[in-house]
């Protein structure tokens, strides 16, 4: 599947731009990280917390979030799991083969919004690619935050996202970091924190009228990290979540990402959590 011929050759929203593959890493046994480029030399032109439509000849189309910030400028990047066809597909690719790309679609973090304020960054699992996105933004342009705690779950070591960003996390002055893990096995060399990401937080001291948490994970640990949150007298418009959905064609057309009268390409994924805590089946 190697090769540098042009598959793709529209700006347009509904059709796929040239993207080269640049490098990729390996993350865990199931996720690899992809750094790309566009072939025409413009930026991705992406905020921190949209995605991406990611397209494979003869494989199809799917969502998936930027994990790079819009900071690190001359290429952008993609934490993939291998989970489909097409994801399966990617695995197989090499530098400087050709994928092609729409968007960045989606609303993003409201930067405005988290301006000056102290941020709880929690995320679990794959949520931590498009949180990647806001704590490179944070490490590069830090004078806009205050204090500033990433908080991060992963089912065991060896399934950790982006180990290499949470050494450098934990060692900076500029983050407090925190990793758990739901077990461990026989064997893993790992002494960190072990139980849910739930627990991180009841330790934690802020105030809760200079703070914001956000939020990005599988849907399982959203209702138990909220409820911690408020716990901690944190209100409901200073919860940010953004919403894991199924999304299909990404502008809005095919309604496959439909919370009642919201669709999630569009109007999210990056919600206040007042937005969207009394729409059926949202959390």
């Amino acid at each position: 599947m190697h090769s540098s011929k042009q598959l793709y050759n529209s700006s347009s929203l509904y059709l796929p731009f040239d993207c080269e593959i640049i490098s990729i890493k390996n993350l865990t046994p199931a996720e690899k990280l992809f750094r790309l480029r566009r072939l025409d030399g413009a930026a991705l032109g992406h905020l921190s917390g949209q995605f991406v439509q990611v397209s494979l000849l003869g494989w199809g189309e799917a969502p998936i979030s930027v994990a790079s910030s819009p900071t690190r400028d001359g290429y952008f990047e993609l934490g993939v799991r291998r989970a489909g066809s097409l994801t399966g597909a990617m695995h197989q690719l090499q530098a400087g083969d050709i994928i092609g790309i729409r968007g960045p679609f989606g609303r993003p973090f409201d930067l405005a919004q988290l301006h000056r304020q102290d941020l709880l960054l929690i995320s679990g699992g794959c949520g931590l690619a498009p949180m990647r996105s806001l704590i490179q933004y944070c490490e590069d342009r830090p004078e806009e935050f205050g204090q500033i705690s990433v908080l991060y779950g992963a089912k065991n070591p060896e399934h950790a996202l982006f180990k290499d960003d949470l050494a450098v996390w934990e060692a900076s002055a500029s983050f407090a970091c925190s990793l758990t893990v739901d077990n461990i096995s026989s064997g893993d060399c790992y002494s960190g924190n072990i139980g849910l990401i739930t627990a991180l937080i009841p330790p934690l001291s802020f105030d809760p009228a200079a703070t914001i948490a956000v939020i990005v994970g599988p849907p399982v640990m959203y209702r138990a990290v909220i409820a911690e949150l408020k716990k901690k007298e944190l209100t409901s418009d200073r919860i940010v979540v953004s919403l894991e959905r199924q999304m299909r064609c990404g502008v809005g057309k095919c309604g496959h990402c439909t919370i009642e009268h919201l669709y999630c390409c569009q109007d999210g994924p990056v919600f206040r959590l007042d937005e969207v805590e009394h729409l059926r089946g949202a959390l």
